[in-house]
């Protein structure tokens, strides 16, 4: 089992203002590579600083998605599929950034941990915090490393204890 977790943070309610970026890729049940990477949006406006605490000044001389997502995808050749927490919205801004910069939106299924969580140990509410919590992850919410980090852990944790074919049903379910 190769995967790749992924978290995006983002700037405002649009979802090609993506302000960071991480992907842990794991392998077998070990973490391979880590890449954690800040984004300047395509806007000055930061609606969500106090969510994650990026600012438009701190990203402002950092490159745009289109620059710097060639250089991040070579870790996911060879992925069986991108896990995130709260999938449906990691995938949108993956694809609106994408589409903006004229790049292909990678072609591998999406895990979502909120559903895996749920399924697997019928954790309730499931977010993030609440499935860390119950899990004993560590977890510095919002923070685009530390997410991916986490949600790496949730599904190894959930591999190793109900198995590929939990993974292979919720993929399918994808």
């Amino acid at each position: 089992m190769t995967f790749v977790a992924l978290d995006f943070e983002t700037a405002d309610p649009m979802r090609d203002s993506a302000c960071a970026v991480a992907l842990v890729r794991v392998e077998g049940r070990r973490t391979t590579a880590r890449e954690t990477r800040l984004i300047r949006p395509p806007r000055r406006e930061f609606w969500f600083t106090h969510i994650h605490g990026i600012t438009w000044e701190r990203v402002r001389r950092e490159p745009v998605f289109g620059d710097l997502w060639p250089g991040l995808e070579p870790l996911l050749e060879g992925a069986d599929f991108i896990a995130a927490h709260n999938a449906p919205f990691d995938r949108s801004v993956l694809r609106a950034c994408c589409e903006r910069a004229g790049l292909a939106v990678p072609d591998l299924p999406f895990l979502c941990t909120v559903s895996l969580a749920r399924r697997a140990w019928s954790i309730y509410p499931t977010r993030l915090p609440d499935v860390c919590d119950r899990l004993d992850i560590p977890l510095r919410h919002h923070e685009a490393d530390s997410d991916a980090e986490a949600c790496a852990a949730i599904v190894v944790r959930a591999a190793r204890e109900g198995g590929r074919r939990l993974l292979g049903d919720l993929l399918a379910a994808s």
